[in-house]
């Protein structure tokens, strides 16, 4: 029995509130990047230390996608996505008002829990959109969720340097709110995919990482993609606030306008992908990757530079990780949401990686340490890409 909605048209407006509610729930697990510096000196930890709030908010993403986001193929997919935004907003609004640094550490675990509710959107958006036209309208879809991974670092940034650091989280609970009448409205009842308990529903996913070569590929390459760009996002607030650069948490915000360049690479990637195959424009996202950060280890630091790497790196990471899911959502249609599952679980066990081996070696070795790590994960990730 395929996962189907009761009525399938994605019109416009039903594109544009995927792409929305999608975009402001994963925003909320990259809000903390640029209020690290103010963090640190507000509760007194240093930059390892400090690095523990994003690393918390995507393993809490990462454990969730595998062991909740499997549902999405055994209830309906409407009903999911309303609970979870509530509990997201009930997470945010705790990390708005947490006394301490322990307290704004597990309400990070929470939020990046709750949070997955971006990647229970992305499958129903799968759903309904036309087979021939799958990679486009994901590829829509994806882009609010990266503009809301880009952009959230600008508006965090700002907001935090005109209001504080609490008042970002308060701003993020008030927006996903609103959010939730329109998506119980808006969306669709969606039939389960399957009877299977919970227990059969994780242990397929084993079954399915095991039966598709292309899917344990599109895993290993996404995640090791997610490594380089973690470490870059997670430590660019202490990066600039170091003496090469000296700036705040606001230009560190703003950062988010130049990764967005990239996030426009989304539906067209999706598009090129529907019409010449996913792998070509996966294995040029991941040399982009690569050339990125292996030409900000080596030439002399730049803020101007910085920006171009920034550019250049998004464009990469989000066209592969667009193809890959065009590759893995016509793998199994009844098993979207768990394909997804591994996918993007994989993906952010690499993010999680990232943001805790770049804090570690910008503590260690300095600012160059930081883009090496990424160089070397993209090449990694090229790898993965030709074996068979």
């Amino acid at each position: 029995m395929k996962s189907i909605p009761t009525v399938t048209p994605l019109s416009p407006a039903l594109t544009l509130l995927l792409a929305t509610a999608t975009g402001l729930a994963v925003a909320s697990i990259y809000y903390v990047q640029p209020l690290l510096g103010l963090l640190s000196a507000q509760f007194g930890v240093g930059s390892a230390t400090i690095g523990l709030l994003p690393t918390l908010t995507q393993l809490g993403y990462g454990a969730a996608i595998l062991l909740l986001s499997p549902l999405g193929d055994r209830f309906d997919r409407r009903r999911i996505i309303v609970v979870k935004a509530a509990a997201l907003v009930a997470a945010l609004a705790f990390a708005a008002l947490a006394p301490g640094f322990a307290a704004l550490c597990a309400a990070s675990v929470v939020i990046g829990l709750t949070a997955t509710l971006a990647q229970d959107l992305v499958p129903a958006a799968a759903t309904l959109a036309p087979e021939a036209e799958r990679g486009k309208r994901v590829g829509q879809v994806m882009t609010g969720l990266l503009l809301g991974i880009l952009l959230s670092r600008v508006a965090s940034g700002s907001l935090a340097a005109l209001a504080g650091w609490r008042t970002v989280y308060a701003v993020a609970a008030v927006a996903v709110a609103t959010l939730i009448p329109l998506l119980w409205r808006g969306l669709p009842r969606f039939v389960p995919a399957t009877q299977a308990g919970y227990g059969s529903l994780l242990a397929s996913m084993a079954g399915l990482w095991m039966k598709h070569a292309p899917l344990r590929r599109a895993a290993l390459a996404q995640g090791l993609l997610s490594v380089a760009f973690s470490a870059f996002w997670s430590t660019l607030a202490l990066v600039l606030a170091g003496p090469e650069y000296g700036q705040g948490s606001a230009v560190a915000g703003a950062f988010g306008l130049a990764g967005a360049a990239g996030a426009l690479a989304a539906p067209l990637a999706g598009g090129m992908a529907d019409r010449r195959g996913p792998q070509a424009v996966i294995r040029v996202g991941a040399l982009l990757v690569f050339v990125a950060f292996a030409v900000q280890a080596l030439a002399p630091a730049s803020l101007w530079l910085l920006v171009a790497v920034a550019v250049v790196f998004d464009l990469g990471v989000q066209a592969a990780l667009v193809s890959h899911q065009s590759v893995i959502y016509s793998l199994d249609p009844a098993s979207r949401s768990r394909l997804n599952a591994v996918l993007v679980s994989s993906m952010f066990v690499g993010m999680a990686s990232g943001a805790a081996l770049g804090s570690a070696l910008l503590s260690a070795w300095g600012p160059r340490a930081v883009p090496a790590l990424g160089a070397l994960a993209a090449l990694g990730a090229l790898a993965v890409t030709r074996s068979r």
